[in-house]
């Protein structure tokens, strides 16, 4: 597995995102675990997840705690990097609500170190700007979990360029990952991603196949990317990857699974190296 950075920490060049595990037309738990534990069998030790990545009210945290319990029964699930957010709620009537407030991003943090069944946790993002709370005090929150312990290391989430500089000035420089939505029918991140390469922090894409609803569509979307995969015998997923990774050495992306087998083919993403001809045909879609 080849890899990159998140900070001090080298983790595979492709993690895993959780959420198709916990969200509307989740699996089996039997299917989650054995996804989650293919991935690590082939070499993944990014796990990405969030206190709101569950389907009902009553059950915050679902995601972490079946990743906690992925980890926990699989040898290798000490050497992974788990990344979990708070600031995104989930009411139960399937909207998705903010709050950003010091107070629930401290309540929350100490509720996911209890889930995941750490002393601190390795990767803490701020999920979402809430507009009813100044940034600076979100990301406030944030740096004291920080200083405090509670969090090894601090993302954001869902930030522009301007909020981005924002989190690095409060976070006294020690800003390492920005994850925000990227992929061939979401280009606007762009320079989200531009400033990360500049700045050297990781940028991971989310929904970078465009969503569990459109991945499988990604080759009739978007000609370029069948036609790249067809003459490299492989998935225009795995393309999408391979012409993300090859856009700057900060790039993580994070491919949503619920299957052992969609995951394994995003993971070998990282051996598929593309010409310059075809990232500039990816490009320009």
């Amino acid at each position: 597995m080849h890899t990159r950075r998140i900070g001090d920490v080298e983790v595979s060049a492709i993690g895993l995102g959780a959420m198709p595990m916990s969200i509307e037309g989740r699996p089996d738990e039997a299917r989650s675990l054995a996804t989650i534990h293919a991935a690590l069998d082939a070499g993944v030790t990014l796990i990405d997840t969030a206190d709101s990545y569950h389907r009902d009210a009553h059950e915050v945290g679902h995601n972490e705690i079946l990743i906690a319990k992925a980890l926990a029964s699989h040898d290798l699930g000490k050497d992974v990097l788990v990344a979990t957010k708070g600031g995104h709620l989930r009411p139960g009537d399937g909207s998705w609500t903010q709050d950003g407030s010091p107070k629930h991003l401290k309540a929350a943090c100490e509720a996911s170190l209890r889930r995941l069944g750490v002393e601190a946790i390795g990767l803490y993002q701020f999920h979402r700007p809430d507009l009813r709370v100044p940034y600076a005090d979100s990301v406030g929150a944030v740096r004291e979990l920080l200083d405090e312990g509670k969090i090894r290391m601090a993302g954001i989430s869902n930030a522009d360029p301007d909020q981005i500089r924002q989190a690095g000035d409060i976070l006294g420089g020690r800003l390492v990952s920005v994850q925000n939505q990227f992929s061939p029918a979401f280009r606007s991140s762009e320079p989200e991603l531009r400033l990360c390469d500049e700045l050297g922090v990781a940028f991971l894409p989310w929904s970078p196949l465009g969503g569990i609803s459109r991945a499988a569509e990604l080759g009739s979307a978007y000609a370029p990317f069948a036609r790249v995969a067809e003459a490299h015998g492989v998935s225009p997923q795995r393309v999408c990857l391979a012409w993300m990774l090859a856009k700057s050495p900060v790039v993580v992306p994070i491919p949503g699974s619920s299957r052992p087998q969609t995951i394994l083919d995003s993971l070998a993403a990282t051996d598929l190296v593309l010409t310059p001809e075809e990232i500039a045909q990816l490009d320009a879609v």
